[in-house]
């Protein structure tokens, strides 16, 4: 595998045609644990969408290593997801085969059976036959995090993971993402607690819709580059052009 997993040339991403995520630059390395922090409205979510493939690029590029084509999983926010279909747990954690096995590919008793593990995994043995309507809102992260480790993506995409969620849920989905990271996978994760970022994101990147800081997590949370997000977070113009500099 390529020391680089994402490269990232230039990037702007837009939303109805005012910048979300503006003139970015630079690289998640192969294997990094990196989370993406700012002000609201920063462009965080953007972001992770654009590296899912979710939203176009209005300009700049994203470049993911061959080796990672295919093997992206993405966890976008609850609130996000409906979970108003009648599906059922297993069912539900076994679609993360799909990327590999189609949406019309028989599931045969090993690969559900590695649906089972998943569960167990994440702390949700025994649930299996639960609708996921039932659910309260950590179970049911706890089952996304069950749907990603079934799908065995390489590049790990999560949008506010432990939002919302208490404490035990977060120490033992924080494992699942430090497993992820010992295993070498790349993980990015869209993050608002300072504290946790800290204690368990080497890297970070401190956006304010145009990059501030991007590196080691003690430097990148300086009371330098906090101060100028919060600067730039004030300036925002909904109204302004398009695009205030070139690239």
């Amino acid at each position: 595998m390529s020391d680089c997993a994402v490269r990232i040339a230039d990037l702007t991403v837009t939303h109805q045609r005012h910048p979300a995520v503006h003139h970015l630059g630079g690289e998640f390395a192969a294997g990094s644990l990196t989370a993406v922090i700012g002000p609201n409205g920063a462009g965080k979510s953007s972001l992770l969408e654009a590296l899912a493939g979710r939203l176009p690029a209005s300009a700049g590029r994203i470049e993911i290593a061959p080796e990672l084509a295919g093997r992206i999983g993405y966890l976008p926010q609850q609130s996000h997801i409906d979970r108003g279909f009648p599906i059922g747990v297993l069912d539900f954690v076994a679609l993360g085969h799909w990327p590999r096995r189609g949406a019309f590919g028989a599931l045969d008793a090993a690969l559900v059976e590695r649906a089972r593990e998943a569960l167990a995994a994440v702390g949700l043995a025994g649930f299996e036959r639960r609708r996921i309507g039932e659910l309260s809102v950590g179970q049911f992260q706890r089952v996304l995090f069950a749907r990603l480790l079934v799908q065995d993506a390489r590049l790990i995409l999560l949008d506010e993971p432990f939002n919302g969620i208490d404490a035990r849920t977060c120490a033992d989905l924080l494992r699942v993402v430090h497993r992820w990271h010992d295993e070498g996978r790349t993980v990015v994760a869209v993050l608002h607690d300072m504290e946790l970022v800290r204690t368990h994101f080497p890297q970070a990147l401190l956006l304010a819709r145009e990059p501030v800081a991007w590196g080691p997590t003690p430097q990148v949370l300086s009371a330098a580059n906090l101060f100028r997000a919060r600067q730039m977070a004030e300036r925002w113009d909904e109204s302004a052009p398009i695009c205030e500099r070139a690239a």
